[in-house]
C-alpha cells in the first residue's frame, strides 16, 4: 500500500511511510528516500541524523480526498564544522503550509478568478472572519512564491517601448502606467502612478544595457513621457501612435457636430429638422471611415453633407487626414502629405471664416515630429490597447487583492506565466 501511495503521490526522491484518512482527507506522512543531507555550510555530506522535524503542509487532492502531507524535514549534524542543519526539501517550501505544485494550482486559478473565490473554493476560507482573513494572506504568499519564479520580467531584447496609462479605479482619477514589449506583445511592467520619477524608477531597474539599445518608445499625446524618454533611452525614436492623432481629429468632429445641433435650434422649422434628422443618432457614420460604411450608412452620410455643409467639409478633411496614414509608404511621402493636410486646414478655415480643426492642427504641429515617426516604423499601439483592455478585465476580479504589488503579479502573472492561460 505504501508503494501504491507513493507512486500516486509522485513526488521525486519521496516515499510515503504511513497513511491515515480522516473523513475527505488524506493525510500521508512522508520522507525523503536519501539517508543523508549536504551541510549548507560545508559543502560536506552527513548522514548524522540529529532531529527529526514533522510539520503539516497541504498538497494536491488524490481524486476526490483532499491531501495533507506529515512532512519530515530531518536536522543532521554536520561532522567536519560541528553544525545542525535542516535538509532541503525541493517540494515545499521553507516555513510553508504548502507544497509547490499546490500553489502552482492555486496561481492558476487565480490568474482568471479572484483570491476570495479561489479560497472558497479550495477550502482556504472559514467562517471565522480572522481565520479567513489569514487563508487569503495564505494565498497572497502564493502568489509572491510563484511570482519569484518570473520576475523580474526578461527585457533583454526589448527593442520597440509601448507606454500608455489606464485608471485603476474609476472616476477616481487613479491612474496607472502601463509598459509593453510591443514585439512580444507582452505587459512588462506597471507603476502606479503616473509621475516621472516613478515611471523613471522603474525602468531603471532593467539596466542602462537595455534603455540604450531601445530603439523606439510609442506613447499617447497626454502623458508627458517624451522627455523621460528623451533622458533616459538616447538611442530611442519618440513616436505618436496614429490611432491617438486620430481620436484627436474626431473628437474635434465629434464636438462641431454637437455644436452644430446646438446652432440648429435657431435655424426656421424646416431648416432644423432638416440638420436635427440628418445629424441624429449619425455619429459613427460621420466618424467611421468612409470606405467602410454600408450602402445606407452612405445615404445617410450624403444627407448629412447636404443638411450641414459645415460637417460635410469637416468630414472631407477627416478622411483626407485618414488616407495620409493608410497611403503613404516612407517617412517623406507622409511628412508632406501631412504639412499640405495642415495647410489646407488653416486655408479652408480662413476662407469660410470658420475654426476647422483648430485644436487639432495645434496639436499636431505641436508633436508634429513624434507623429511624423509613425511613417519610418508604422509602429501602432493595437498591441498596447489590447493589453489595457485585458487589464481592465483583471482589475474587476482583483477583488481579494490587499494592495497594489498584488494585482501587479497577477497581471504580469497573465503574460509570463504559464502562456496556455495567459492567452
Amino acid at each position: 500500500m505504501k508503494r501504491i501511495l507513493t507512486q500516486l503521490l509522485n513526488l521525486p526522491d519521496v516515499v510515503v511511510e504511513s497513511s491515515l484518512q480522516e473523513g475527505e482527507i488524506l493525510i500521508l506522512s512522508v520522507s525523503k528516500k536519501t539517508k543523508s543531507a549536504v551541510c549548507p555550510q560545508c559543502g560536506k555530506k552527513s548522514e548524522h541524523l540529529h532531529q527529526n522535524q514533522r510539520y503539516l503542509v497541504k498538497d494536491l487532492p488524490m481524486g476526490d480526498k483532499e491531501v495533507i502531507l506529515n512532512v519530515n524535514r530531518r536536522r543532521f549534524k554536520c561532522k567536519k564544522c560541528r553544525k545542525t542543519f535542516s535538509e532541503q526539501l525541493d517540494f515545499v517550501g521553507k516555513r510553508k503550509g504548502y507544497t509547490h505544485r499546490y500553489a502552482e494550482k492555486i496561481v492558476k486559478q487565480i490568474i482568471n478568478s479572484n483570491i476570495s473565490h479561489v479560497a472558497k473554493n479550495n477550502g482556504l476560507t472559514d467562517v471565522d472572519a480572522p481565520c479567513a482573513a489569514s487563508r487569503r494572506e495564505e494565498v497572497n504568499s502564493m502568489l509572491e512564491d510563484i511570482a519569484k519564479n518570473v520576475m523580474p520580467i526578461d527585457v533583454k531584447n526589448l527593442k520597440r517601448l509601448g507606454i500608455d496609462e489606464i485608471s485603476l479605479v474609476k472616476r477616481q482619477g487613479k491612474f496607472i502606467v502601463v509598459l509593453v514589449d510591443i514585439d512580444s506583445e507582452k505587459l512588462i511592467g506597471l507603476v502606479k502612478e503616473r509621475k516621472q520619477i516613478e515611471i523613471e524608477k522603474e525602468m531603471r531597474k532593467w539596466g542602462e544595457q537595455v534603455l540604450e539599445q531601445i530603439e523606439e518608445v510609442s506613447i499617447d499625446m497626454t502623458g508627458n513621457y517624451k522627455k523621460l524618454v528623451e533622458k533616459i533611452c538616447p538611442n530611442a525614436l519618440v513616436t505618436v501612435d496614429r490611432f491617438h492623432v486620430t481620436k484627436v481629429i474626431h473628437d474635434e468632429l465629434n464636438q462641431a457636430t454637437i455644436a452644430e445641433n446646438k446652432t440648429a435650434s435657431s435655424l426656421n422649422i424646416e431648416s432644423r429638422e432638416k440638420v436635427f434628422d440628418s445629424l441624429k443618432g449619425n455619429k459613427y457614420t460621420i466618424l467611421k471611415a468612409e470606405n467602410k460604411l454600408t450602402e445606407k450608412q452612405k445615404e445617410k452620410l450624403d444627407r448629412i453633407r447636404e443638411a450641414s455643409p459645415l460637417i460635410g467639409i469637416m468630414h472631407s478633411l477627416k478622411e483626407e487626414f485618414h488616407n495620409i496614414f493608410d497611403t503613404s509608404e516612407d517617412l517623406g511621402t507622409g511628412m508632406l502629405g501631412l504639412i499640405d493636410w495642415l495647410k489646407k486646414a488653416v486655408r479652408v478655415s480662413a476662407a469660410l471664416a470658420v475654426p476647422y480643426y483648430q485644436k487639432s492642427v495645434k496639436t499636431i504641429k505641436r508633436w508634429f515630429g513624434e507623429i511624423v515617426g509613425y511613417f519610418e516604423r508604422k509602429t501602432t499601439k493595437v498591441v498596447v490597447e489590447g493589453i489595457n483592455n485585458k487589464l481592465k478585465r483583471i482589475k474587476p476580479s482583483g477583488f481579494g487583492f490587499i494592495n497594489f504589488r498584488n494585482f501587479e503579479i497577477r497581471a504580469l502573472l497573465s503574460w509570463h506565466y504559464d502562456i496556455n492561460l495567459a492567452r
